[in-house]
């Protein structure tokens, strides 16, 4: 192979080969050195040393050669990295060595083997798994290989590596984060298998657990919401005495690539490579919201998104510490309202759809049933509730918790049944011990005798059945025609026809594939979002209501009423909406390229965000706004600004969607009041999510939060700094004040983009986000600041820039002194993210 030099794409960042040649396969005492690569039989992946983005350090990793050329899979020395490029790998009896060629810097890395090889070759596997194996064994059997990078794996799951630990080589598989797009040293976050108690994954941030994922209840994981199973991918889990762990394959060797990411924001995400466009995208990302973060409602704690609070006891408990309770501070969770009096009177309360609690310290029988279980559980005064272990065909398997209950979700799709004890007293029962459930047991078989009363009773039944049939009818009916009316009234808003076609549920349908989850977009606070064509080939975003969503015909009318009439390019349009059979589906344009949020936060799809295209971004999301306040018929307020509510077209044009939340003012009003908060955490001003006061500055603050995120590649509430812990406005504040800017732009643009020019957008977003609305810039002066070169006024201080703690600071010099103001509970705070 002819000796060249060449560049090569890792993760949308530039990383160096040089003087590139491949070998199949190094033998006993066979070197490979910088600038030469194996190359696996198919030529699906490349082995070799590379540096990743603007880094001059060297690394020995693997990475795809057909597609996406550079996208690194794997890395050998990521926390000693060659500051040259004079790296040797060898292969001898003891293993593999990696050092420098005149081995002045000693032994870099190795993968020794507890036993001298005759004849070691080391080979890269199409799947991406180099192995080290002896030659007089078959190379087709991997319970041969010596050593293989799949039991080690970095930041990425590839198809056929198995997630878990080995009982029997003590082989625990594990995924670490990198450091950043530059740095694939050992990043803050660790996604690992936890087998003590009911195995499950856990996400750890450094030492403390970030967020769980629950553990595997047949098909899925309980904790995942909205989770399914692709056309293109499974995931199974083995649990066998031998192996835990959990694979992930690609489904009748289908020809997608596809793969795991663990982002160094601690993402979990799967990538699937788009071979026309020549990017990754995202086919299922988990979404962190603030039920998310581990045991955000303490023990006994249940936590809803769609509520307000989204904190609440379970039953038969009470806050431990109702002033904390009351002041949104839930980290100290439950206790029980009266205390157990074990084997006397008890019962237990069903949950259903939930997220299991931590199982770290839980019990787990697969043999029983839940009837078996639930006796397990009263017998064992120190046993606080119990589950199915698996919900496949009917439910099998016993799990039982002996500790408190920690970090339950409520509202999961596809989650799980829990049965937590309490006492009989908190059902309205006069209780239950051993001995009367034996009794019930005798009474419950003595009613089999009532069966023939049951037969003469039949004909009663049905005549039963068919009234309440009719009711139901009647009411879907009646409901039909309260939208159906709706929609008439609404047509006609001042005088005004808005035109907007009414479409028929069986038309959606056909245009869904019958809401197929292949066609599935997303989920939001409203319901799920699908992909739609109409018979006439024009495509189209299809929102359906929940029937588990927060929202409801309110926000159904505001969608229909506002958006119908208001017409501009940095706006989504609405094509129409169906109110057939009861539903409450609003039919958009079809944006292709998604949301705003899926190209700023993800760690590769930013690097295709260069300069112009976040510029012009955020000058099109300021037009719309302007659009709204000053220049459409009604003065509209948003009430619910941020990144995944921004939408882009074919041409990365943004418009602003999902005005559910929207309030319209008349002419002469300026700001309102409203005792129901609702928004999202990390964009809502103080004044609002305080006051419940709302104006057209409170859209303006959620715009310069969203401004300094595009700007920056990072969000708001989840900015993490190891120097403090403010949220990302705070750090922007002490950057401004030291004059540091520059380290808060991204660092995928801050080479290639006008740098006065972001910093100038930096000021403007800060401007912004002042506390004091008065002191925030209408939206005509943002397009002002944002199109001319005008000298800018100075910001203040920004509202809640420790927002995360729901109170901002009083000063920088005293980070965790409280402002007495923002101590007020927050109690109707609808969180849709």
């Amino acid at each position: 192979m002819q000796l060249t030099d060449i560049i090569l794409l890792w993760s949308f960042s530039w990383f160096t080969v040089v003087n590139s040649m491949a070998v199949d396969t190094i033998s006993s005492n066979q070197t490979i050195k910088d600038g030469e690569t194996i190359v696996s039989a198919g030529g699906e992946f490349e082995l070799g040393f590379f540096s990743p983005g603007s880094s001059t350090n060297r690394y020995l990793g693997i990475w795809y050669k057909k597609i996406s050329h550079g996208t690194v899979v794997w890395v050998a020395n990521r926390e000693t990295p060659l500051n040259n490029s004079f790296g040797m790998v060898r292969v001898s009896g003891n293993g593999i060595t990696l050092q420098t060629v005149n081995g002045s810097d000693g032994l870099i890395w190795s993968a020794n083997t507890s036993k001298s090889l005759k004849n070691p070759s080391l080979q890269l596997l199409d799947t991406g798994n180099l192995v080290l194996w002896d030659e007089d064994h078959n190379i087709n059997d991997s319970e041969d290989f010596i050593w293989q990078s799949f039991d080690h794996p970095g930041d990425t799951q590839l198809p056929g590596m198995k997630f878990g630990i080995d009982l029997v080589t003590g082989i625990n598989r594990y995924y670490t984060s990198w450091k950043s797009a530059n740095d694939p040293s050992l990043g803050n976050f660790t996604y690992k298998l936890d087998s003590n108690g009911f195995p499950q994954f856990i996400l750890r941030k450094d030492s403390v657990i970030w967020s769980r994922f629950g553990p595997w209840i047949g098909p899925a994981y309980s904790g995942i919401p909205n989770y399914y199973q692709s056309g293109y991918y499974k995931y199974t889990f083995v649990s066998d005495g031998r192996e835990i762990y959990s694979q992930f394959d690609l489904i009748n060797k289908t020809p997608a690539i596809m793969r795991v990411v663990l982002t160094p924001t601690g993402e979990a995400k799967i990538l699937m490579w788009n071979n026309q466009q020549q990017i990754w995208e995202v086919n299922l990302a988990q979404q962190f919201t603030d039920c998310d973060n581990y045991g955000s409602c303490g023990a006994y704690g249940i936590c809803n998104i769609n509520k307000t609070p989204r904190c609440e006891c379970l039953r038969g408990f009470v806050p431990k510490f109702p002033k904390q309770w009351e002041a949104a501070d839930w980290s100290n969770g439950c206790v029980h309202r009266t205390n157990l009096v074990c084997g006397t009177e008890e019962d237990f309360v069903k949950y259903s759809s939930v997220k299991l609690p931590d199982t770290r310290h839980s019990w787990y029988n697969m043999t029983i049933n839940l009837q078996e279980c639930e006796e397990l559980c009263l017998k064992n005064c120190s046993c606080t509730a119990y589950a199915n272990a698996d919900v496949r065909s009917g439910g099998h398997g016993c799990v039982l918790w002996f500790t408190g209950l920690i970090d339950i979700r409520d509202n999961i799709e596809g989650g799980q049944d829990i049965y937590v004890r309490i006492p009989s007293s908190e059902l309205g029962k006069s209780g239950r011990s051993k001995t009367k459930r034996k009794i019930k047991v005798f009474v419950i078989a003595g009613v089999s005798t009532l069966v023939l009363f049951l037969v003469l009773t039949l004909g009663l039944f049905c005549m039963t059945s068919l009234y309440i049939a009719c009711r139901k009818r009647k009411r879907q009916l009646q409901e039909n025609l309260r939208l159906s009316s709706g929609i008439v009234a609404w047509n006609k808003i001042e005088g005004e026809d808005m035109e907007l076609p009414l479409f028929e549920f069986e038309s959606i349908a056909n245009a869904t594939s019958n809401f197929s989850n292949d066609n599935k977009l997303g989920h939001g606070g409203y319901g799920p979002v699908y992909k739609g064509m109409l018979d006439d080939g024009q495509e189209i975003a299809v929102k359906r209501l929940s029937s588990n969503s927060s929202q409801g015909l309110d926000e159904f009318k505001n969608e229909v009423s506002f958006i119908s009439k208001l017409q501009h390019r940095n706006l989504v349009a609405l094509l129409g909406c169906c109110i057939d059979k009861g539903e409450r589906i609003l039919i958009y344009e079809y944006m292709p390229n998604k949301s705003l949020d899926l190209f700023i936060f993800d760690e590769e799809l930013r690097n295709t965000m260069d300069w112009q295209k976040r510029y012009n971004i955020i000058n099109g999301i300021a037009r719309g706004l302007l659009y709204l306040h000053e220049d459409s018929k009604l003065r509209i307020i948003h009430r619910d600004l941020k990144a995944s509510n921004i939408l882009l077209d074919h041409e990365m044009n943004p418009k602003i969607s999902d005005f559910g939340m929207a309030r319209s003012f008349k002419a002469n009003e300026t700001e309102a009041n409203t005792s129901r908060v609702v928004g999202t955490y990390g964009y809502m001003s103080p004044e609002y999510a305080i006051d419940g006061q709302f104006s057209v500055k409170s859209d303006v603050y959620s715009f310069g939060v969203l401004l300094i995120e595009i700007v920056s590649g990072m969000k708001n509430r989840l900015f993490f700094h190891p120097g403090h812990s403010l949220n990302l406005l705070g750090h922007a504040w002490i950057s401004y004040n030291e004059e540091k800017l520059l380290q808060l732009i991204d660092d995928m643009i801050v080479e290639s983009c006008d740098q006065t020019e972001a910093l100038r957008l930096i000021q403007i977003g800060l401007l912004c986000v002042q506390h004091d609305p008065k002191d925030r810039p209408a939206m005509s002066e943002v397009v002002f600041m944002l199109s001319n070169n005008t000298k800018l006024a100075q910001p203040k201080q920004p509202g809640f820039f420790m927002e995360r703690f729901l109170f901002e600071v009083d000063s920088i010099s005293n980070p965790n002194t409280k402002s007495s103001s923002n101590e007020l509970t927050i109690t109707a705070l609808l969180a849709r993210e």
